[in-house]
């Protein structure tokens, strides 16, 4: 009988030590059988489930062109083959073809992901959370950012259902030093810009208009960055906006500086900050025993790392560079407590977040109804 396990939930020294011929498989949704799956495979000994992409193709709560979504998934799988793994597909609902070959699985989906009762509340703003799965050192599992960002984006909708919405959150984003460490997949920031831009694009066609891009890996925001400018452009009566991460803001910030243990530098990344924030959401998933602080960045006065990157300088060096085992920052530091006190905080902030972008809409189509300006011509 086929092992199944959870790719997500490994760690990247586990992802490593895979042989390379097991199959990894990335599905479109959730509901498939499992036996059938491992069936159409051949019955190997074991194979690896990747988490699910929960939107994007037709049937899901929002469809998105199939090249751009072809794109996307197609470089997830080119990032498995960089690893050396030699049996990767995606796995899909019958009648979609995103152009992947024998890199795709066609098969019969229950249960696709979407996001119930949203068609009439247009009015509400779009949470739209993306984590990663990407190496998190030793001690934590590829899947931080999707858990963290996904808590986010939920206690939000939960604490302001009047006026957000969240969608399911996407577990795959841009990694540009997957390189130096196993288990880290990236759709590419072109495919990634795509994508979202199209995920705007059919949502502003149903009506709704404001939208806010949670990412929940450093990785995203530049270009979710693009795609609020793009988007904001494209369609003028919207209101698209992003962050930096979460707890960023002069409230995020004080709350992380109020309780943190770690100097600087002892948040960068599988630090304080998300080792804390995993102990609270998903202790089972963490292994302090494995931690090992790395706090020897190259740091110079304009270009430092911690949760909110220091100085004027914008780089990208070799991960390599700054840790031994893909970790930045302080994560023994880490307390459950802590953990829920910072949960709190970020989504206190994305509630104001959220009002914002209400005020913006509100006040900016004012303006435009009362012919302000050029919207007067």
């Amino acid at each position: 009988m086929t092992e199944i396990f959870s790719y997500e939930t490994l760690t990247w020294p586990d992802v490593a030590a895979l042989r390379r011929d097991t199959p990894l498989v990335i599905p479109l949704g959730s509901g498939y059988d499992p036996g059938l799956l491992a069936e159409s495979l051949g019955g190997p000994d074991s194979l690896g489930l990747l988490p699910a992409i929960p939107y994007g193709w037709r049937g899901s709560e929002v469809e998105v062109p199939a090249p751009a979504l072809g794109v996307f998934v197609s470089n997830l799988l080119d990032s498995l083959r960089d690893d050396g793994f030699t049996r990767v597909y995606a796995l899909t609902p019958q009648g979609i073809d995103l152009g992947l070959g024998a890199g795709q699985i066609r098969a019969k989906c229950g249960v696709r992901g979407a996001t119930p009762d949203i068609a009439h509340r247009t009015s509400h703003v779009i949470l739209i959370p993306v984590g990663h799965t990407e190496q998190h050192g030793f001690h934590l599992p590829l899947n931080v950012d999707t858990l963290i960002i996904e808590a986010i984006a939920k206690g939000t909708a939960e604490a302001v259902p009047d006026q957000a919405l969240t969608l399911p959150a996407m577990p795959y984003g841009v990694s540009t030093h997957r390189q130096a460490f196993a288990g880290t997949l990236n759709a590419g920031g072109r495919a990634f810009e795509d994508f979202y831009g199209a995920v705007i694009d059919a949502f502003a066609a149903r009506g709704f208009d404001r939208f806010y891009l949670l990412s929940g890996h450093g990785g995203n925001c530049s270009f979710f960055t693009t795609v609020v400018k793009c988007a904001g452009e494209r369609h003028r009566r919207i209101f698209a906006a992003t962050a930096w991460l979460y707890l960023s803001g002069p409230e995020g910030v004080a709350v992380l500086e109020r309780y943190r243990r770690s100097p600087i530098g002892g948040m960068g990344h599988a630090g304080e900050l998300e080792t804390a924030l995993m102990l609270h959401l998903r202790p089972d998933l963490v292994d302090m025993s494995k931690v090992v602080d790395e706090t020897n960045f190259v740091a110079t006065p304009n270009y430092y790392m911690d949760w909110v990157e220091g100085g004027s300088l914008i780089a990208n060096p070799p991960w390599d560079d700054d840790s031994q085992t893909g970790a930045y920052g302080a994560g023994s530091l880490a307390t459950a407590e802590n953990g829920r006190l910072w949960l709190e905080a970020a989504i206190a902030e994305k509630v104001v977040h959220v009002a914002e972008i209400h005020e913006q809409h509100r006040r900016r189509e004012k303006r435009r109804n009362a012919g302000y300006g050029l919207w007067g011509g």
